[in-house]
């Protein structure tokens, strides 16, 4: 019976030790009590009324289907803008100038899931001007005008499903690129009529190209690039500058635009 005894007895030493240890060291807690008091911490990320915020972190919803703005270092939930679902408090979604917006050829869908917020660029770098979010669900890209924290208009992508690869813009917001996560058979619709076990033959993945128009904002398909029926997920373009004409959509030293997992 002695030796359970001093083992019992030399571990309840060892981890009263380590205990004591771990308390002793300065980084695990406050020296004094003046250090709780007199802390800087809050003062860092301190933001008073009426001050702006250095930075704004945009967060998608998710199935919330919204976006949501926080400013930082303040952590202040700055605002939550409709986007792919209804919002009572404000209306949208239900008004003559925003419920069209929620209109799909799946009919009127309300909702998504929505992902992967991007702002426009100017020679690479974000310019503030608007902010990019996909729906996931109903293959759909939106676009926020940061001058007014508000939706401005939303395209539905053809020939696609599961839009989870987007939105990422080329480096002068010429184009906002999106890949499909589920690849669809295209065509008429007796055509998309297939068997699942036809995949290799029938199903096909795209690249859209969406343009958004610099003045207005509107969006529309400029041109899709037929895939394989592979999965597209994260990516983004290169940083290299861009040379994109009317007359071209090649960019000089370009990088890849789309990945697949």
């Amino acid at each position: 019976m002695k030796r359970p005894l001093i083992f019992t007895g030399t571990m309840l030493g060892v981890i009263g030790g380590a205990f004591l240890l771990m308390n002793s060291l300065p980084g695990c807690r406050p020296g004094t009590t003046k250090t709780v008091v007199t802390g800087d911490a809050a003062a860092k990320v301190y933001v008073k009324p009426g001050t702006h915020d250095e930075f704004y972190n945009f967060v998608s919803g998710g199935f919330s289907g919204q976006l949501a703005v926080y400013g930082i270092p303040s952590g202040r939930l700055l605002r939550v803008v409709p986007v792919f679902s209804v919002n009572p408090e404000s209306g949208y979604g239900f008004s003559e100038e925003t419920k069209g917006m929620l209109n799909t050829t799946y009919g009127h869908i309300p909702w998504d899931d929505s992902h992967h917020p991007e702002l426009s660029q100017t020679d690479g770098v974000p310019d503030g001007k608007w902010c990019f979010i996909n729906g996931n669900n109903t293959p759909r890209i939106a676009l926020i005008d940061l001058g007014t924290f508000r939706t401005k208009s939303i395209i539905e992508i053809p020939n696609s499903a599961g839009n989870h690869s987007s939105p990422f813009t080329t480096g002068n917001s010429e184009y906002v690129v999106a890949g499909t996560r589920f690849s669809v058979p295209m065509g008429e619709e007796a055509d998309r009529d297939v068997s699942i076990n036809t995949y290799k033959e029938n199903f096909k993945g795209t690249i859209s190209f969406i343009h958004p128009d610099p003045e207005s904002g509107k969006m529309s398909v400029a041109f899709q690039i037929k895939t394989p029926g592979v999965n597209f997920d994260l990516s983004h373009a290169g940083k290299d500058r861009a040379k994109v004409g009317s007359s071209s959509a090649a960019t000089t030293r370009s990088k890849p635009i789309a990945c697949w997992r």
